[in-house]
């Protein structure tokens, strides 16, 4: 696997700023329905390593957010012979937690934030995006490069 785990030593704190430092978290995965899977995996084990144990309601938030996400880019940003990048990124404190799903098809972005379709009735699909944009403070979609986008959310963890 193709992992990268990073751990910033936290500065000197100052008035503003907490004691806990920034942790990442990034891997490529194959965009294939079981990358997405273990995607969600990994990233729940990650939070429980960082100290948000399985059965808190943020693991379970940034589970199924990594999940949705993660499932786009098999479904909607596959190219084949290409994988997809899980980034995670705790922020100094632990208050926020950036989850970004990097794709190989920057041509097909999602609809900006709050400009979702609501979903149809008769499909079992679609509903994705409007938990992310529910369950996130906030979200988009960026151009990484001329070859990949990046679909991320934040989320509170407090």
């Amino acid at each position: 696997m193709n992992r990268d785990t990073a751990h910033s030593p936290a500065l000197r704190p100052g008035p503003t700023q907490h004691t806990a430092p920034a942790r990442h978290f990034a891997i490529l995965l194959s965009a294939t329905p079981r990358g997405a899977r273990l995607a969600r995996r990994l990233a729940a084990g990650e939070l429980h390593r960082w100290g948000w144990p399985y059965d808190t309601e943020a693991n379970r938030t940034v589970s199924l957010l990594v999940a949705e996400l993660a499932t786009n880019a098999v479904r909607h940003g596959r190219v084949r012979g290409r994988d997809f990048r899980l980034r995670l990124t705790l922020r100094p404190g632990g208050q926020a937690l950036r989850i970004e799903v990097t794709d190989a098809r920057p041509e097909r972005r999602p609809p900006a934030p709050g400009a979702i379709p609501p979903p149809s009735p008769d499909l079992d699909t679609g509903r994705g995006l409007l938990l992310v944009e529910a369950l996130s403070t906030h979200w988009g979609a960026t151009d990484s490069d001329p070859y990949t986008k990046s679909v991320w959310c934040e989320v509170a963890l407090t």
